[in-house]
């Protein structure tokens, strides 16, 4: 016990200062009087000694400190320690003694695995029904019409609830559900986040401002829920519909995937019909009634779209997604981004970073460009100097000096295919054939190619211009030129910088695909725009500020390959 009280710190030899306190002054003398180990100690130590001894002829060192068995630990100390291990080692940790797996009960270990490793901060002890925030009951979408004096059989019983059951039955058991998702909803997908909100893990479908508004927050709504309704026993519920959480289930398919379904599909039903249904979901997917949009293809797209993602009833597949890593070279921060598409509104895309290039993958997508696809490309090593306001008013000045650039690019590209072609010649050839002289370096663009000072102008903002740092303080005048189209009118009247790239452009149907030139403009570090060259259209970007928990990359090869899946589910 010396020892133990020595290695534990918790008080003095013959028990700690709590069991002291207790005693009663009689007692406390007697104890002091005692010497500080006890006999079974000291014969411990003194055969410890004599093994010592005998070693010391053969040049032994100091005899090693008695050892201390976790087992002589009290108690108190035994929670600290059990409560700093990982959730997955407790199980283990129980089956070594009664002593281990009775400590392994008290509730203090469980909670601080539930906050530590899950975010839990609520106390169950005062989650009791008057202690239900509003915001709790709207986020977990408790029927607000439903009387008080009800709202015991709709909420968990969290007095007789415990931290163990919470970790081991819900969060433990559905921990692989946790992050960012992308549902297979065909050509339009999504973002779907599951998190763990208090004591329940939800999955809240992340949805786009209303067009054209691009700078506004993201959206979300609820898809379905998990939490333990009853001790041991977790309760899966969908949330689609207006008619409250109903029953539901979620299948883990294999790794980075998982499925919902809905076993009560009638509560997706208005009494309306489907014209209710329609006028509904249109509000809250556009934030306006079909009589308000007067382009008579955007109406087709519109109810296009009801009529495809109406049909799953929140039975979805969900594919696991990644934010992109950053780097401290690249040119802003990578993530995901709103962005205009015309017609079909407004976007999610995701920035990445590929050494010397930039790729935008949409993660929601439409009937033209699905997602998954990657809609745009730039080009970092290729950057465009674009001439002063008046001149770039003149849409046909930029489509020349874009052209430039892209005639450049593809003698480039031809030129490192004739020196990959010649690299293969000269290792065929035999060693007395005279070798080649090794391959020319890529020119650029001649300055006088024109003879003007409008044609050289044009030579050196199709000069490339690699690594150049974004001036975070300085920027040049910008204004769409004319006869581009906008959705949002409210762009930056500045830009950092401006890049050559391509975009993605296809038919109905993801038909005749084909890359487009265009300019990536960069704003600041939170938007940018792309002028799609053929279609004459601008489309500006903003990033989604939600933050996002268990989404991150394990490794940049699992990124890639995320990216390869998601593109080929849509090719």
């Amino acid at each position: 016990m010396a020892v133990c009280a020595r290695l534990c710190g918790v008080g003095p030899s013959r028990g700690c200062r709590r069991r002291q306190q207790r005693r009663g002054p009689a007692e406390t003398a007697a104890a002091d009087s005692e010497p500080d180990t006890d006999p079974e100690e000291e014969r411990i130590e003194a055969g410890a000694a004599a093994l010592a001894g005998a070693g010391g002829g053969r040049g032994a060192g100091p005899s090693p400190p008695p050892r201390c068995s976790l087992l002589e630990l009290p108690p108190e100390l035994l929670v600290e320690i059990f409560a700093s291990l990982p959730g997955t080692d407790l199980p283990s940790l129980a089956q070594v003694c009664t002593k281990f797996r009775r400590i392994l009960h008290t509730d203090t270990i469980w909670r601080r695995r539930c906050r530590e490793e899950y975010g839990v901060c609520e106390n169950l002890r005062k989650l009791d029904i008057t202690g239900v925030s509003c915001r709790d009951v709207y986020a977990k979408r408790i029927n607000p019409r439903v009387k008080s004096g009800r709202f015991m059989k709709i909420l968990p019983d969290y007095e007789h609830m415990e931290y163990r059951d919470v970790y081991t039955c819900l969060l433990h058991r559905y921990r692989h559900i946790l992050g960012l998702w992308q549902p297979d909803i065909g050509p339009y997908g999504g973002l779907l986040n599951v998190v763990v909100d208090g004591l329940f893990i939800i999955g809240w479908m992340y949805l786009p401002p209303h067009d054209p508004h691009v700078d506004d927050p993201m959206r979300f709504k609820p898809l379905f829920r998990v939490h333990l309704m009853e001790r041991k026993s977790a309760t899966v519920e969908c949330m689609y519909g207006h008619r409250g959480p109903h029953n539901g289930h979620i299948q883990i398919v294999k790794k980075d995937e998982f499925s919902t379904k809905c076993n009560q599909t009638d509560h997706h039903r208005m009494s309306g019909g489907r014209q209710e249904e329609f006028r509904t979901w249109l509000r809250e997917e556009w934030g306006r009634t079909l009589e308000d949009i007067f382009h008579e293809h955007m109406q087709e797209l519109i109810l296009m779209k009801f009529i495809y993602t109406s049909q799953y009833d929140n039975c979805l597949t969900y594919r696991r997604i990644y934010l992109p890593p950053s780097h401290p070279d690249d040119l802003i921060r990578p993530g995901l981004f709103k962005g205009t598409y015309g017609s079909h509104g407004l976007e999610i895309v995701m920035l990445s970073f590929h050494g010397k290039r930039a790729r935008g993958t949409k993660i929601t997508g439409d009937p033209n460009i699905p997602a998954g696809q990657q809609t745009v490309e730039i080009d970092l090593m290729h950057r465009i100097q674009l001439p002063d306001v008046e001149s770039l008013r003149s849409f046909n000045e930029l489509s020349r000096i874009v052209l430039e650039v892209r005639e450049q690019v593809r003698q480039e590209q031809q030129q490192q295919e004739d020196g990959a072609e010649d690299g293969e010649g000269r290792a065929l050839q035999s060693p007395r054939e005279p070798q080649r002289g090794p391959a020319q370096p890529s020119v650029e663009l001649p300055a006088e190619k024109g003879g003007g000072p409008a044609d050289g102008e044009a030579a050196a903002a199709a000069a490339p211009a690699p690594e150049q740092p974004a001036q975070s303080g300085q920027g040049q005048p910008f204004v769409l030129p004319v006869g581009v189209s906008s959705r949002n009118e409210d762009y930056p009247r500045t830009c950092r910088m401006c890049f050559y790239g391509t975009g993605l452009i296809a038919g109905h149907g993801f038909t005749s695909p084909e890359r487009t030139p265009g300019v990536f403009i960069l704003f600041d570090e939170d938007r940018f725009g792309f002028i799609w060259l053929e279609l004459k259209s601008f489309s500006l970007y903003s990033r989604v500020r939600a933050t996002f928990r268990n989404a991150e990359a394990p490794s940049p090869q699992a990124f890639e390959e995320m990216l390869k899946n998601i593109q080929s589910l849509t090719s």
